[in-house]
């Protein structure tokens, strides 16, 4: 890379209004799942869609983050 060229810049999620909406639905699926009693199965799903968006949206992410820490603490290991 020359010194002129700059770094590509990452994609903001608010150029991609499908991309955020699906993000919602994850979080409300997730929701619902751990509502529905599978707790485990929904703290899995937020921690790799945390994983999965941190980068790319982290207020998005954040979400997902919240969500797995206020659901962290029902599992019955």
């Amino acid at each position: 890379m020359n010194l002129g060229e700059q770094t590509p810049k990452t994609p903001d999620m608010a150029d991609f209004p499908a991309l955020r909406r699906l993000a919602e639905l994850l979080l409300a699926s997730v929701s619902a799942l751990a509502e529905a009693g599978k707790v485990e199965a929904a703290c899995r799903l937020a921690g790799q869609a945390y994983v999965t968006l941190r980068g790319a949206d982290p207020a998005a992410a954040r979400r997902f983050d919240v969500l797995l820490h206020r659901l962290a603490p029902t599992l019955r290991w």
